[in-house]
């Protein structure tokens, strides 16, 4: 027996952060927007005879192998045995499943991108195994199951929930928290897609993100009550829910402005949100693209950005930012997954 599954991984656009639980229910109007991309985790299953478990990583460039007598609460939960396949290795355990598999997979995302590519191969690993199985599960319940696993393994505080929903149910989504669930919203329109398509770049660093960036150090200021946090992400919501309104009212000239001035806000968050080295990069679009914008992908510190710009630009700026020596990204947004509900 042999199934397959894939799974996006998300840009987010504005209101990272916000998909912090209880942020989320404390600040109003709160909407966290990203679009699903071609970027995809891949997770292929096999049944093989092994007392144990495969799992041959594309990302790693590594095939691991592990006896059923390893896969043990101990070595899932208490120590580092399973080392970077811990998150897959949990996944399975959840499932039951400790032998008789071969597991291949991919993120689809560079490693630290700030793109949530280990969240959305999670999720993607959840599709295929209940495929696996044939269980039948809701996307809610496989969120927040996955979510859980994965924040049990970070060990930083609360996981946004923002990175697994693309996998899920792609195309443009907008998320937004109530007590005890995620609302989900499609604003998918083929508009939409080729408006974005043509004045968004997606850019791949190469540096390495700091760990001390991260939504941990943000969630315990905003409850620390530090000035420069409350008030950033109080803006952010604000930046958030006005390009929602912006997306709903087809204004989408504003809803290009309000990513770059979500971007300009988040650096009030943490210190070095964007690299030094992003930053005068930027600085220097700046002085020949005026309308230009940035926002860090994900937490921020190092791995992606994206940078708004018109439509004729684009190549322009995708030559300035190779010469650079970082990477673009291409990819584009994929429609609503048929068939998928919450």
């Amino acid at each position: 027996m042999q199934v397959t599954s894939t799974g996006s991984v998300r840009v987010d656009l504005l209101g990272g952060t916000l998909d912090l639980e209880p942020i989320n229910l404390i600040l109003p109007n709160v909407v966290t927007l990203n679009v699903a991309t071609s970027l995809q985790a891949k997770v292929s299953l096999q049944e093989i005879e092994f007392e144990g478990v495969q799992i041959e990583s594309k990302d790693y460039d590594t095939l691991y192998e592990f006896n059923e007598s390893d896969i043990t609460d101990e070595n899932l939960f208490y120590n580092d045995f399973f080392k970077e396949m811990t998150f897959v290795m949990q996944i399975l355990a959840f499932f039951n499943v400790r032998k008789n598999i071969k597991v291949e997979l991919s993120s689809g995302a560079p490693a630290g991108s700030g793109l949530g590519g280990s969240s959305a191969m999670g999720m993607t690993l959840y599709k295929a195994l209940s495929k696996y199985q044939s269980k039948e599960y809701s996307v809610h319940q496989a969120v927040m199951e996955i979510k859980g696993i994965e924040g049990r393994i970070l060990n930083q505080g609360v996981p946004g929930y923002q990175d697994y929903f693309p996998a899920m149910l792609g195309g443009i989504l907008a998320l937004s928290g109530s007590p005890g669930r995620i609302e989900t919203q499609q604003l998918y329109s083929q508009e939409l897609k080729e408006f974005l398509e043509k004045r968004i770049t997606l850019v791949y660093s190469g540096i390495s993100r700091n760990s001390g960036i991260n939504n941990w150090s943000v969630y315990k200021g905003f409850f620390d009550g530090v000035p420069n946090i409350r008030l950033g992400l109080e803006t952010i919501a604000r930046l958030s829910h006005e390009a929602y309104k912006s997306i709903q009212d087809k204004k989408y000239e504003n809803l290009l402005f309000l990513i770059g001035k979500e971007g300009e806000s988040r650096t009030a968050l943490a210190p070095a949100i964007v690299p030094e080295e992003v930053a005068l990069f930027y600085k220097n679009l700046k002085e020949h693209f005026a309308n230009i914008g940035l926002k860090m992908c994900g937490a921020g510190g190092g791995g992606c950005f994206i940078l708004t710009h018109t439509e004729e630009q684009k190549s322009l700026i995708q030559e300035l930012i190779r010469e650079k020596g970082m990477k673009v990204l291409d990819f584009s947004i994929l429609p609503p997954i048929k068939g998928s509900s919450i």
